[in-house]
């Protein structure tokens, strides 16, 4: 990825905090015929060495994991945080010179490391129970696996196969203005948060990320 050193983040606890808030994560590998990607939904164990250990699942026809099993490189796994295109008519500069163009702000972690393939049928069990308490745990009544019957549990959990992966490397990039004069960053930050339809997301990196959070 490439890195400018004013977008790069390096705080473990902001990159986790990304993954966890959108763990739907773009997991890439080699093929013979070229890059393999498919979209899944990760578990961060952040206590699993230096940088945490990331679970999955995927289904069983799914041929990317007889790729997997067979590979001993390194995958790649990206999580996309928020993201919108920047207007050139939110910079002050706009005004003053004109000299401006459109941009697109984001924030993205990379990570990267050797992934097992696991077959056993109680650990797929257990990280589905998980991963599904996980995201039902704001609702008010939550769905548990347990709500759907064991011989039906039992047949889907044969259709699927889990992955773990050691994270060995995690890079975080938040393009967010930061570059941008002050007068620009709070134009951005202004506009994103007027713009209907707009993630506030965004304007709130912008924001912190730019100094502005004392307005």
């Amino acid at each position: 990825m490439y890195q400018p050193p004013l977008f790069r983040e390096t705080r473990l606890d902001v990159l986790h905090a990304l993954i966890r808030s959108h763990p739907l994560g773009l997991l890439v590998c080699n093929g013979s015929d070229g890059p393999v990607a498919n979209p899944l939904p990760f578990l961060l164990d952040a206590d699993v060495g230096p940088n945490g250990r990331l679970q999955a699942h995927l289904a069983r026809a799914n041929p990317q994991w007889r790729l997997l099993a067979e590979m001993a490189e390194p995958v790649l796994v990206v999580f996309q945080g928020a993201e919108s295109y920047i207007t050139p008519s939110w910079y002050e500069t706009k005004r003053d010179t004109g000299k401006v163009v459109p941009t697109w702000n984001y924030a993205m972690v990379q990570v990267r490391g050797t992934v097992r393939v696991i077959e056993d049928k109680d650990w797929l069990a257990a990280q589905v129970a998980k991963l599904t308490a996980t995201h039902e745990a704001g609702r008010a009544e939550p769905w548990q696996v347990t709500d759907a019957p064991q011989a039906y549990i039992d047949a889907q959990i044969k259709g699927i196969v889990g992955l773990e992966i050691d994270i060995a490397s995690i890079d975080g990039k938040w393009k967010v203005s930061q570059n941008r004069p002050v007068g620009d960053r709070a134009g951005v930050a202004t506009g994103l948060e007027a713009d209907q339809g707009t993630d506030d997301g965004m304007a709130q990196l912008v924001r912190q990320y730019g100094g502005l959070t004392g307005e």
